[in-house]
């Protein structure tokens, strides 16, 4: 999946103000940006001038190596923009890449994971994803998904998750259970993980298995995201 493209009246030209402004406090040139992110400079150069809209990962990747907070890069208040780009206003709350579906993913009411993507392509010997490029899915609860590679067949899926600060695998704190197992390792934040009666706080740096067969729950219980790398085998496997 590509990256959104922005219209002229979206308010995403403001982010990409931000973005640039961001950079440039850095003192990272755009070329190096680009160098780290794994994307081409001619992208970072959409983004800032607002004719391209990044997926959530970029964006939280950008943020990380610009060493800002989302909050910042969505504020109310900020450096004074030339007039063409003021009249866009400010952005209210993110936007996020979907599905060609076009609306969040009703959490509580799927079963596995494996049911949420399009179906992959035969089975091939290489997938590499780019960032801006993967399929991204947006739960009712705010919870990301980002599917890493393409290839993983029918019985696995290694995706990135991403938990907003106070956000849950479901709206209603409701228990999920599907066939399988599930393994995680935190890059970053903190997720309070309850999987039947046992309640376990992952943080940055520790990994976590269990059956996802038994009633389980993830939590951000924090005011900061969450992030890990998350690999679930189904149990049509």
């Amino acid at each position: 999946m590509t990256e959104n493209r922005a219209t002229p009246a979206e308010p995403v030209v403001s982010l990409g103000i931000r973005l640039k402004h961001a950079r440039e406090r850095s003192g990272m040139s755009l070329r190096e940006l680009a160098r780290q992110l794994g994307v081409s400079p001619s992208f970072v150069s959409q983004l800032e001038n607002g004719k391209s809209q990044p997926s959530v990962a970029t964006l939280y990747s950008l943020a990380q190596l610009l060493e800002v907070s989302i909050d910042e890069l969505f504020a109310e208040e900020e450096t004074p923009e030339p007039p063409t780009a003021a009249r866009h206003g400010t952005v209210a709350s993110r936007r996020v890449p979907e599905e060609p579906a076009g609306a969040r993913v009703n959490r509580s009411g799927m079963g596995s994971i494996a049911d949420a993507w399009p179906k992959q392509a035969a089975l091939a010997k290489l997938s590499v994803t780019r960032p801006g490029e993967r399929h991204v899915l947006e739960m009712d609860s705010g919870v990301i998904w980002e599917r890493l590679v393409d290839n993983s067949g029918t019985g696995l899926d290694f995706i990135e998750i991403v938990y907003p600060p106070h956000s849950s695998s479901t709206t209603g704190q409701r228990m999920l259970q599907h066939a399988g197992s599930e393994f995680g390792y935190l890059l970053e934040g903190e997720l309070e993980i309850t999987v039947g009666f046992d309640v376990t706080t992952v943080r940055a740096g520790d990994a976590i298995g269990f059956d996802s067969a038994i009633p389980h729950l993830l939590a951000n219980r924090t005011g900061k995201v969450a992030r890990g790398v998350w690999c679930v085998r189904h149990g049509n496997v």
